[in-house]
């Protein structure tokens, strides 16, 4: 495994992250142990997670799968950067959110590091993200919460998911003026097909140190192959995947994709993760992994080399928006 510094911190982490958000709901509790078990043996140390997956199995129920996990011993706690996330609320389907059970008040940010504690049977979060922006709660107010969880030793840095450039720029700017540390991550929907962060996010979080964390590396499934499985019948295309595939324009780029690997010997999936790992700014895209072998994927593609000629081809397919503002400006 290859290892990197997060953003401008001193902290090393693998790069490639273990998203955990399938665990529960579609990845039952000792097929997740072994996972994590066969994450941790290849050198992945970075693991992801929020408190409020494991929808389907009932909310917080991933963090619990870690919990037990970490609670084996083994030095798997010592071992893992554990990044965990606040802001959806906690209540069961069909149950009224209680004020101030969601979002990043004090209040909440203060209640959902407890709770998230307990689940996954540790005494520190290293990573606490916050999943979404809140409008209505100013980051003097969320900053004011983090340092006295830093303070207390219950987490130790701050990160973000889902952020504008220009919030990313508001919260380090409050921390800053502060004195607080700031944002140290940025989770954000970047791959081959949804290139929209290079505009505002991705320079944002180089401009103010922050680690690049990229969700959804597949696109959904789109990037992995699906139309090589459809014609292997291998398994049905669902959800967003076939959702895209229904544009022709769409299922054109997606066939002129996976025609070029397969004219360089490459299989999409572990092409598309080994894209993400050239782009500036991008620390390690988090793969979701259901099977082991899904894992191994994953894997082989930190040490894949893509040619510049192959490199050229998917811009052509996937063209990115330019630089910013001179894209959108003169």
């Amino acid at each position: 495994m290859k290892y990197t510094q997060l953003g401008r911190t001193g902290l090393k982490v693998s790069r490639l992250t273990l998203g955990t958000m399938n665990f529960g709901p579609l990845t039952n509790e000792p097929d997740s142990h072994s996972l994590m078990d066969a994450a941790l043996d290849a050198g992945v140390n970075y693991f992801d997670t929020a408190n409020v997956y494991g929808q389907g199995a009932g909310k917080g129920r991933t963090e619990e799968i870690i919990g037990t996990w970490f609670a084996q011993g083994g030095e798997r706690r010592d071992k893992v950067v554990l990044a965990t996330k606040v802001y959806g609320n906690m209540a069961a389907e069909g149950e009224t959110v209680w004020p101030n059970h969601d979002l990043l008040s004090a209040v909440n940010i203060r209640r959902a590091v407890e709770a998230s504690l307990k689940r996954l049977q540790t005494d520190h979060i290293d990573i606490y993200q916050f999943h979404h922006i809140d409008r209505n709660t100013p980051f003097d107010e969320i900053w004011q919460a983090v340092d006295v969880l830093v303070q207390q030793g219950k987490i130790l840095y701050a990160g973000s998911s889902n952020f504008p450039g220009y919030k990313i720029a508001q919260a380090n700017e409050t921390a800053r003026r502060r004195g607080s540390y700031g944002l140290v991550s940025e989770q954000c929907l970047y791959n081959l097909a949804a290139r929209d962060a290079e505009m505002e996010v991705i320079p944002a979080s180089q401009e103010y140190g922050l680690g690049v964390i990229p969700w959804s590396p597949l696109h959904g499934g789109l990037l992995g192959g699906v139309l090589k499985k459809q014609d292997q019948g291998a398994r049905r295309t669902g959800g967003r995947a076939a959702a895209e595939l229904a544009k022709p324009e769409v299922r054109a780029r997606i066939t002129a994709y996976e025609e070029l690997l397969d004219k360089h010997g490459l299989e999409p999936g572990e092409a598309a993760l080994a894209w993400l790992l050239t782009r500036p700014g991008v620390t390690a895209p988090i793969v979701g992994p259901r099977t082991a072998d899904q894992l191994a994927s994953a894997l082989r593609a930190v040490d894949l080399e893509l040619s510049p000629e192959l490199l050229d081809g998917l811009d052509e397919i996937f063209p990115g928006p330019g630089p910013s503002p001179e894209s959108f400006a003169w």
